[in-house]
């Protein structure tokens, strides 16, 4: 519901993902966590920041954070959402009209 406080348990996992997030460290890239819903929304930002370079972002449902393997498929699925994220930078390539 719009206006609503997220409860503890979400911002306990607000705050998993961001510890997790305190672990990756990029040149290209700043990342960023927040609510969202009832899981954690995680962003992809291309620094400097351009305005033709949009932001990325994917959402961390609540049974994903509490997976025992968390960090090793956050990983993963952080790696995977950077390469999809360079390739959708692309302004041109042979797959897209002109």
């Amino acid at each position: 519901m719009p206006g609503r406080t997220p409860s503890r348990r979400y911002m306990d996992n607000v705050e998993k993902v961001r510890a997790e997030l305190e672990r990756y460290e990029h040149p290209l890239f700043a990342f960023e966590a927040q609510a969202h819903g009832d899981g954690v929304e995680v962003l992809i930002r291309f620094q400097p920041e351009r305005a033709d370079v949009h932001v990325y972002s994917y959402v961390l449902r609540p049974r994903e954070i509490a997976h025992p393997q968390f960090p090793w498929t956050f990983q993963r699925q952080l790696y995977d959402c950077l390469h999809d994220y360079v390739i959708e930078m692309f302004v041109r390539n042979p797959q897209r009209e002109n």
